[in-house]
């Protein structure tokens, strides 16, 4: 019953819709019913069901994000995450890194200019299949970082990081391949 509460709790603070809550509950179940709580924190899993959910749906929400809301610490949702994604074999493709622009960018206080000019970045990169193997947010922060300097925003590389939560050292070299290709 805690991990039901708790998952209403978190997608409340996420702001997602009820199907998202019940999708989730219904993970959560079976997981348990799987016996994959065992030796795993109650909240921890609630965080995974909601974030694996939203990766099912194609919803981007970063591990951090979840995380910020639960009552969970990131290894212990990247640890549930990953019992549930391999013993119930998910079908979690990856995030379309445009999906994190209008959120990165209104964090960041980023103008709707610079903002459609990261979604042409974002659109390139992902056409051009660049962004292979690299975390979707991370992409999208360097789409913004990019725009964002060639319209002249004033915002740091740690700032976009930040916003994104990936290393500066992975927006620097996201950056510098999106830059060239831009």
């Amino acid at each position: 019953m805690y991990g039901i509460m708790e998952i209403r709790r978190l997608v409340g603070r996420l702001s997602l819709s009820r199907s998202f809550r019940d999708e989730a509950c219904v993970l959560f179940e079976t997981a348990q019913g799987d016996g994959l709580l065992h030796g795993r924190s109650i909240e921890g899993m609630a965080a995974a069901a909601v974030y694996a959910v939203c990766r099912i749906a194609g919803v981007s929400r970063t591990v951090e994000e979840v995380t910020t809301v639960a009552h969970a610490s990131e290894n212990e949702l990247t640890v549930a995450y990953a019992a549930v994604n391999r013993e119930l074999g998910l079908e979690t493709g990856p995030i379309d890194p445009r999906e994190y622009l209008p959120r990165f960018a209104s964090r960041l206080g980023l103008h709707a200019g610079v903002e459609r000019r990261a979604h042409e970045l974002a659109t390139l990169v992902t056409e051009e299949n660049l962004a292979g193997g690299r975390a979707p947010s991370g992409v999208a922060a360097a789409c913004l970082y990019t725009a964002a300097r060639e319209g002249q925003a004033d915002v740091t590389q740690r700032e976009v990081a930040d916003v994104a939560g990936v290393a500066p050292a992975t927006l620097r070299s996201t950056y510098q391949d999106v830059h060239s290709e831009a």
